[in-house]
């Protein structure tokens, strides 16, 4: 991912910043199941929880480069979230490159 593409910052309630969102899919197999699988492809990714409704929604949750992060899907994206909002821009791109890429999304 380009370092040019801009990063969100929108913090939530608990502290926790959304950072970037990339496209759902909305095929017949739910995406969480490529996005769980990415995690141990991305360099020292390891995945913390997972929670889903097997219907609607995901809340998955990993470590990687220290940070805590979370992808969740709303209205037709996947958001990502870090804990702390000072981790740095280069693993949260890192981060929403790898997963969007999982997807084949170019973002």
């Amino acid at each position: 991912m380009s370092a040019d593409v801009p990063l969100y910052d929108l913090r939530m309630h608990d502290g926790s910043r959304h950072f970037g969102s990339f496209p759902e899919r909305g095929l017949a197999d739910p995406d969480w199941h490529l996005l769980r699988a990415a995690i141990p492809e991305l360099a020292g990714a390891v995945e913390t929880g997972f929670v889903t409704d097997q219907v609607t929604e995901v809340w998955l949750d990993f470590t990687f480069a220290g940070h805590a992060f979370s992808l969740n899907n709303q209205h037709g994206e996947w958001w990502c979230f870090v804990r702390d909002p000072a981790a740095p821009d280069v693993a949260l791109r890192a981060v929403l490159s790898h997963f969007a890429a999982s997807l084949g999304s170019q973002r």
